[in-house]
Parts: C-alpha cells; sequence; structure tokens
C-alpha cells in the first residue's frame, strides 16, 4: 500500500545501521543502502548520517521519519480492521505536551480515557513548542497540549481551552530574599531563573525582567524542562525557579521551598490542545479533548 522505502528508512532508525535494518526488513544491505539512498535523491535531503558507528538521524530525518512511523501505524491499524470489530477507538493516539513539564496534567485524563476504551494506545511527546507544533502541523501527533499563548500564531491550527494554570516563583528555604521585607523586581533580577521554556508565557516575561534592567538575560536564565532537575537544582543554589500554584500548596514543596509572593509577574495562562484546523479529530483524540476539559476544569 505505502511504498516500500518508508519500512526502509523506519527500520534504519530503530536498528541504528543498514546491517540492522537489513536484519529486521529480511532484505539485503545492499537493497536497504540503495532504496535510501534513491529516497533521499527524491526528497533532496540528507535523512541519516553515515559514521562508523552506524546510521544516525539528521534534524529533516527525524521529522521523516516520526511521519514515515506514523503513516506506516496508521496502515497496520487499518488492515487489522479494527473499525470492523466494531472499535473506532482503537489503535495510537499520539499527543505532543510542550513543555514536557506539563506531561502530568494528562495522568488523569489518560487514565479514564484508556478505561473507557482499552483499544487505544497512548503514545506521549514531551518536548519543545518548537517541535511539538512541527510534528502537530505534519501530522505526526494527533493532538498537541501546551499554552494557547504559544499556538495563537499558527492559523492552521485550531484550539479549544482545557485549564488555566498560576505559574508562580520560588526559592529554596534559606534564600537571601527570605530575608527582605517585600520582594521586587530588581531583587528578583539579582538572581539566576530556572524555566521550562524560553518561549510564551514564561519565557518571555523572564527576559523582560532582565532586559528592562540592562541585563543579558541569556546569562542569568536555564532552559530545563526536567521538574525534577528544577527541584534540585533551585533547592541546592539560589535560582529562581517556576512551578504552578497547585504545587506550591503540597507538602512537598513545603518541606524544602517558599512561594515568592510579593512578586509575580506571571498572569494566568490558560492551557490548550491543538489540532489541526483541515483535518477531523478522529474518535479517540475526541474522547480525549473531552476527557481533558472534565478532568482539568477544577485547576
Amino acid at each position: 500500500m505505502l511504498d516500500p522505502r518508508l519500512n526502509h528508512v523506519v527500520a534504519v532508525a530503530h536498528g541504528g545501521s543498514f546491517t540492522k535494518a537489513a536484519e529486521l526488513v529480511g532484505v539485503t544491505q545492499s537493497g536497504i543502502t540503495k532504496s535510501i539512498a534513491d529516497l533521499e535523491r527524491e526528497l533532496g535531503f540528507a535523512i541519516f548520517y553515515r559514521t562508523s558507528r552506524g546510521a544516525l538521524l539528521t534534524e529533516e530525518g527525524r521529522d521523516f521519519v516520526e511521519r514515515a512511523s506514523r503513516l506506516l501505524d496508521d496502515a497496520r491499524a487499518l488492515l487489522k480492521g479494527s473499525r470492523e470489530r466494531g472499535d473506532p477507538y482503537a489503535g495510537p493516539l499520539r499527543i505532543g505536551v510542550c513543555p514536557a513539564s506539563l506531561e502530568w496534567l494528562l495522568t488523569e485524563p489518560l487514565s479514564a480515557l484508556i478505561a473507557k476504551h482499552s483499544g487505544i494506545r497512548a503514545e506521549i511527546i514531551g518536548s519543545s513548542f518548537e517541535r511539538v507544533i512541527r510534528l502537530l502541523r505534519n501530522g505526526s501527533i494527533d493532538v498537541a497540549v501546551g499554552f494557547d499563548a504559544a499556538f495563537a500564531e499558527w492559523s492552521d491550527v485550531r484550539r479549544e481551552h482545557v485549564a488555566t494554570l498560576q505559574g508562580v516563583l520560588f526559592a529554596r528555604k534559606g534564600h537571601p530574599l527570605n530575608d527582605l521585607n517585600t520582594v521586587g523586581a530588581d531583587d528578583l533580577a539579582s538572581y539566576d531563573f530556572v524555566a521550562p521554556s524560553d518561549s510564551r508565557p514564561y519565557g518571555i516575561v523572564i527576559r523582560e525582567l532582565y532586559e528592562s534592567r540592562g541585563i543579558d538575560w541569556r546569562k542569568h536564565l536555564h532552559i530545563i524542562d526536567n521538574f525534577s532537575i528544577v527541584r534540585q537544582i533551585v533547592a541546592r543554589t539560589n535560582a529562581i525557579g517556576v512551578t504552578t500554584a497547585e504545587y506550591s500548596h503540597t507538602a512537598s514543596f513545603s518541606a524544602q521551598f517558599v512561594k515568592i509572593d510579593d512578586f509575580n509577574p506571571f498572569a494566568p495562562s490558560p492551557l490548550c490542545c491543538a489540532v489541526r484546523s483541515r483535518w477531523d479529530p478522529k474518535p479517540s483524540v475526541r474522547a480525549f479533548l473531552r476527557e481533558m476539559r472534565d478532568r482539568l476544569r477544577t485547576i
């Protein structure tokens, strides 16, 4: 049904070498090599870097392989006849989350969704906004979850509000800021920040905090989207972290950190689920959107 070269390129990406791909697909290595070379020539860009240790994906190659993998998965699901078995929800549900530190939001909605529709196979990709929007627009993921402000400029994306998060600043207990009667913007600009992204909504606000005081933000902003690492850095240094108001109310937060209440530069940030405007969402996506709305209403 599909160009066999798609299967070959995905096999190389998964196997890490042309030799391994030949074993996986059941053709000769020279056949794989010629197939990939023909495909790269037709596309006009290299999919792989050839090294002594194997084949590594180029940036364009990674995008191509992600989309090819989706096409092959969908073809396999179609051939299995999931709809003939009466389950329109069966098959992969690919969800992109940006920044990846928002993945915790999916716990309850996905648990409820899978309990209702056991045929769904969830695939979560947590990454930067730039990568997630690229995957959404080229069809490699079905739906994206993130801050509405980041998706607003894309006219080919349809957004659906699901919740609103309030960002807050926090520091370790014993931080020098704790000794001040009132913390202001000038005080904050004296320290490094750790944020999940340098884009909207948090990154732009933090950059402005430095730039309006003639300070180069590049020397003071750490972009780390793994909150476990953020916690450790904030706990061991004087860097200021960004988290949600919900987390700041937990016992684990109070044990190590304090919320900076005197000055909060962040407005409440709407969260959305985004899908491609020109495609009708499949049943599993529509069901996921319902669960996100219902389960996150109280945030």
